[in-house]
């Protein structure tokens, strides 16, 4: 909700496409630089207080933004700051979430407990968008972050009350002079990319992911922007294409679930991301609800079997006390193409694309019958250039050796 109103507000104050993708692009700056050390820690010290630390910062952070509304010195620099502080600490959290789930649960099942993930990912965009939509002009955002502060309260709670396994390696855990933990927390980052370079089935998936993410991300920053250019800044309807990809999302985990996915878990990945960029091409193509809602409605189908296929095979593929280094490393080099995909997308979108719609050179000629003319044509002809990159990495990936070497058997 905290995240819906705060995107309408920006929008309200910027109309600007490169002031909403900063958000992201500074969050995943504070991923990069984190993430190395994210690793070591995680697997170094307990991973329910390091959680729970994560969600006490986040609670901060939006007592924080609440505080600067109130008294009117809210700006949009102040997002920057707080979400990439946020947003480095949520780095540790998901580390800590993903190495605890392979403990809790048999490697056979990894594939549903991945989904029920999603399904709790998608759960909150049916509610949230709708709940944000009609309260924002009721109760505001000062209501609003009230209610995620309280949320906190709740998820701290809960936490503490599940037992977590223990694992970590005690005779790391000794205290250590900080030179030594930089010196430390560099070679194990080159051992978790080494050690993922040196599998070519593991290489294969960590360049394929590479290359989906980046073209989905890059799209993915300037869609909010994208729908409120083309919709004339329309809360509802963003809220409406939120919750069809929420519906999508629950619909595609709980499926998967009681399936179980595919006995050949490349087959989802690859499956789902052909199927998640015909289904993005399809929602760029379009210029009102009525395509954008089935449009989102089945690309959010089929992310649960994509992420769901990907995270078994890391799970599957490296042992629990490797986890932490690997996962870090494989998300640092995440990090850093999303980055790179976040940091260009406002540029593009604002100094080009848009700008181009505009002229009179024949080759826009004929794409405006397709996207129009008015704002937020430029920026569709940008998202359906990502969502197309997206279905052919996925086709790309049919075709890619090393990735059919994930499933002759578990890496040591």
């Amino acid at each position: 909700m905290t995240e819906f109103v705060l995107t309408l507000w920006v929008w309200e104050v910027t109309h600007s496409v490169a002031a909403l993708t900063s958000i992201g692009l500074f969050g995943q700056i504070s991923r990069v630089i984190i993430t190395p050390f994210a690793g070591v820690i995680v697997d170094r010290y307990p991973r329910q207080p390091l959680i729970c630390l994560s969600d006490a910062v986040a609670a901060l952070s939006t007592a924080i933004i609440l505080v600067l509304y109130v008294t009117a010195h809210l700006e949009t620099w102040h997002l920057y700051i707080l979400n990439a502080i946020n947003s480095g600490f949520g780095q540790i959290q998901a580390l800590a979430y993903s190495t605890s789930v392979t403990l809790m649960v048999p490697a056979s099942q990894y594939t549903r407990t991945s989904s029920m993930e999603s399904a709790i990912h998608y759960g909150s965009a049916i509610l949230a968008p709708a709940l944000a939509g009609s309260l924002y002009t009721t109760i505001g955002l000062t209501g609003i972050l009230w209610i995620d502060i309280a949320t906190f309260g709740v998820a701290i709670t809960t936490l503490f009350s599940v037992k977590f396994p223990v694992f970590y390696q005690s005779d790391l855990t000794a205290s250590i002079q900080w030179r030594s933990i930089l010196h430390l927390t560099w070679q194990q980052t080159i051992g978790g990319l080494h050690y993922c370079w040196m599998q070519p089935g593991l290489r294969g998936l960590l360049l394929i992911t590479l290359l989906f993410w980046f073209a989905h991300d890059l799209g993915e920053a300037i869609y909010d922007p994208m729908i409120l250019a083309r919709s004339n800044g329309n809360a509802q309807i963003l809220a409406s294409t939120s919750i069809a990809a929420g519906i999508g999302g629950v619909i595609g985990a709980i499926g998967l679930s009681a399936w179980g996915g595919f006995q050949q878990r490349t087959r989802g990945l690859l499956w789902g991301m052909i199927g998640a960029g015909l289904s993005k091409t399809c929602f760029g193509l379009g210029q009102a609800p009525a395509i954008w809602l089935p449009a989102q409605f089945s690309s959010s189908l089929h992310f649960p079997l994509l992420s769901s296929s990907e995270t078994a095979l890391w799970m599957q593929q490296v042992a629990p006390e490797r986890q932490g280094r690997v996962f870090a490393a494989n998300s640092l080099l995440l990090q850093i193409v999303s980055a790179g995909a976040i940091g260009c997308a406002g540029w593009l979108a604002d100094r080009f694309f848009e700008p181009a719609m505009l002229s009179n050179r024949p080759a826009i000629q004929v794409l405006q019958p397709i996207f129009g003319t008015g704002a937020g044509a430029g920026t569709a002809i940008l998202y359906v250039c990502c969502a197309i990159s997206m279905c052919a990495v996925g086709i790309l990936g049919c075709w890619l050796p090393l990735l059919q070497q994930l499933e002759d058997g578990s890496i040591p």
